[in-house]
């Protein structure tokens, strides 16, 4: 899989000192920009698919796009975290999109 940042909704964390998608990536593979003040990844094959980024990205600025082998080129994954629930959006490569949600268990 690969991580796509869209730069149009990345506000790079502003109100945070460090922007959550880097402070939580647990390969250290997210950073900012220092001319823009967006998300990006800086070893995209280095990636493990974890998707903490994609999870925790307050403004839903990070996707999680398929490997060919599974969708084609265009589809992609992205959650919507909620307090008690993880909403999916599967868009695949027509643009047809699938939502379905998991309850996040209680701690």
């Amino acid at each position: 899989m690969s991580v796509i940042v869209d730069l149009k909704k990345c506000n790079g964390c502003k109100n945070k000192e460090t922007p959550l998608c880097v402070k939580n990536c647990p390969g250290d593979l997210m950073a900012i920009d220092p001319e823009n003040q967006k998300a990006y990844i800086c070893k995209e094959e280095d990636c493990w698919d974890c998707m903490v980024c994609v999870k925790l990205c307050p403004c839903s600025a990070i996707a999680t796009k398929l490997p060919y082998q599974l969708a084609l080129y265009k589809a992609t994954l992205v959650p919507k975290v909620y307090e008690d629930k993880i909403k999916w959006t599967c868009t695949d490569i027509d643009g047809n999109k699938e939502e379905f949600e998991i309850k996040t268990l209680e701690i």
